[in-house]
């Protein structure tokens, strides 16, 4: 039984009159005989309180109400029947929305690759993404607000699960010209630490500062520290218009600055800024499921 006291049987019966514009030929086509037709549309004008046709000897025309309540007649059909094979995709996850965070350069990335995949594989899942950073997406997992992120670090939880799904390696990024870039060999931290460095906020982006930091701490090189920026691709703009030289991971060198020169590390390990992609372990959206058994 639909809102307002009728059936669906009884709407399909008014359409296919309205449509047909005669009782018998309209059961014809539903594959029933007249009477019971006749009864169906009957009930329905009682529950409607108006007619809904006009009847005579050669057939049945709508009353401008009878026109009106048809158009809304064939909109109740068509979301009657599409909500079964809506609700048999979204089970299925190949339908639905998933609300996606993601650092700034996981954007040049892992996330144009989750993008294209969804695509091709899931064009009827909506993607909402959000740029935050790892802390903030972690906030936003565990108050359900996000249903997974692509983050630089996790914490152990049994609450999140993760996966990591990328790896890159810290460069030196400095002004074209700049004398790093000079050198006949891959500088190394003390050389680096020669010159004014641009680095990473300790609070928003501590991922990278510590990575930063221990590096240098590492090597014996106490760096010259003039900025302390949140994001890696500002880091990259600042470094770009000449105030001093950063350590970037390497896919920033896609940000394509013009005044920007990228070098190898020589005394810098490879592969040591992690990207993971982390959900909750109890999420129930099938659309996520989906995403990341293709991812």
């Amino acid at each position: 039984m639909s809102d307002g006291g009728y059936t669906l049987d009884q709407l399909r019966g008014f359409v296919a009159v309205a449509e047909e514009g005669h009782f018998g030929r309209a059961a014809a086509r539903l594959h029933m005989t007249q009477p019971p037709l006749s009864r169906q549309v009957q009930r329905l004008e009682r529950a409607v309180g108006f007619a809904l046709f006009t009847r005579s000897q050669t057939g049945a025309e709508p009353t401008p109400a009878g026109r009106v309540f048809l158009d809304e007649a064939r909109r109740l059909l068509t979301a009657a029947d599409v909500a079964p094979l809506r609700a048999r995709r979204v089970a299925a996850g190949t339908a639905g929305t998933i609300r996606i965070g993601f650092t700034a350069v996981s954007a040049l990335t892992v996330l144009g690759e989750w993008i294209k995949t969804a695509a091709a594989e899931l064009p009827e899942v909506d993607l909402v993404l959000s740029e935050m950073v790892t802390h903030a997406q972690l906030d936003a997992l565990l108050a359900g607000e996000l249903e997974v992120g692509l983050v630089r670090q996790v914490p152990r939880s049994e609450i999140l699960d993760s996966r990591l799904v990328a790896t890159d390696s810290l460069v030196l990024a400095a002004p074209r010209g700049h004398a790093l870039t000079r050198l006949e060999k891959w500088p190394s931290l003390a050389d680096i630490g020669e010159h004014d460095v641009v680095t990473y906020s300790p609070s928003e982006a501590w991922y990278f500062y510590e990575l930063v930091v221990a590096a240098f701490q590492h090597a014996r090189v106490k760096p010259r520290y003039v900025q302390h920026i949140s994001q890696v691709h500002t880091v990259a703009a600042v470094v770009n218009a000449g105030l001093g030289v950063a350590l970037v991971p390497s896919s920033a060198i896609a940000l394509g600055l013009p005044n920007l020169v990228f070098r190898e590390i020589a005394d810098m390990p490879r592969d040591t800024v992690e990207l993971f992609c982390t959900w909750r372990t109890t999420h129930d959206n099938p659309a996520l499921a989906a995403l990341l058994d293709r991812v």
